[in-house]
């Protein structure tokens, strides 16, 4: 589990992969729960939790990104 101020050193290249290797993490402890075997339950909101940090820092990533561009024009 990373902090956002972590997430926030990282380039959005970086960002992308972490959210993509995230939700196959996601996906594989609903597959795990499903099929009976008990994953570590406390792993879901941890999981969660960070994709919902990443995607803030995209957000904001970008947010700054379209108000430089209008900055500079």
């Amino acid at each position: 589990m990373a902090s956002a101020q972590e997430y926030r050193k990282m380039s959005a290249k970086d960002l992308n992969a972490e959210l993509v290797s995230l939700r196959r993490e996601q996906f594989n402890l609903r597959m795990q729960l499903g099929s009976g075997n008990t994953p570590k339950i406390h792993r879901f909101s941890t999981v969660r939790h960070d994709i919902a940090r990443i995607k803030t820092v995209l957000a904001e990533m970008t947010q700054a990104s379209t108000a430089n561009k209008k900055g500079n024009s």
